[in-house]
């Protein structure tokens, strides 16, 4: 799970949303949260991953396993 952050940035930039618009979009209150999982300081949850999941249409599983890279 080194690179979840990494791919959840990626994921944000290529649909052209700013860390405030996707922390609107899944509903959290403050935008810091999500800077601190794209750049490893934290490791998101399994409910932040699932509305990722639902919002990008990606797999979990996808998001989780470093072996694994985005389409």
């Amino acid at each position: 799970m080194q690179r979840i952050g990494e791919k959840l940035r990626d994921l944000r930039k290529k649909n052209n949303l700013t860390i405030k618009e996707l922390s609107n979009l899944i509903g959290y209150n403050t935008h810091s949260h999500i800077s601190e999982f794209e750049t490893g300081k934290r490791t998101p949850p399994l409910d932040f991953l699932l509305k990722i999941s639902n919002l990008f249409n990606v797999p979990v599983d996808l998001l989780v396993k470093d072996e694994l890279d985005l389409e």
